[in-house]
């Protein structure tokens, strides 16, 4: 009965998903610069930040398929993306703002692929993920 427990609450642990291991307010801080494009707005039409309409609302991207925001138009690389049932885990994120070009044309085998992000995130990029992570955990 022991080994039971413990095996359900090591599987319950597991499964529940974990923030991201980077600094929450710096990722804060970092994430002025991505407003420029990025908004993060809650389903209820509150923003936690005002940012522009250029990227897809970051709201709940952890957990979101690839290129499924509503109304928004995407380049055709993220749609591919989304359309192999790829979602958005923290690692993937944080890896795809290191180089979004490169990123996409991995994971789709795809030489053309081409992202619509207009920029590298050279650091700090845990912190951001952390960050877009504890807005929806609040």
């Amino acid at each position: 009965m022991k080994i039971s427990l413990y095996a359900t609450l090591a599987a319950l642990a597991l499964a529940t998903p974990a923030l991201a291991e980077g600094d929450v307010a710096a990722g804060e801080k970092e994430f002025t610069k991505c407003k420029t494009c990025h908004s993060i707005t809650a389903p209820d039409g509150t923003d936690i930040v005002k940012g522009g309409k250029i990227g897809p609302n970051l709201y709940g991207v952890i957990g979101r398929q690839a290129g499924t925001y509503p109304d928004f138009k995407y380049k055709d690389s993220i749609v591919a993306l989304g359309e192999s049932g790829f979602v958005w885990t923290e690692e993937e994120i944080a890896t795809y703002m290191t180089d979004p070009t490169k990123f996409l044309k991995e994971k789709l085998d795809d030489k053309k692929a081409k992202s619509g992000m207009t920029h590298k995130q050279s650091k700090k990029q845990e912190d951001i993920v952390a960050y877009l992570a504890s807005v929806v955990a609040e």
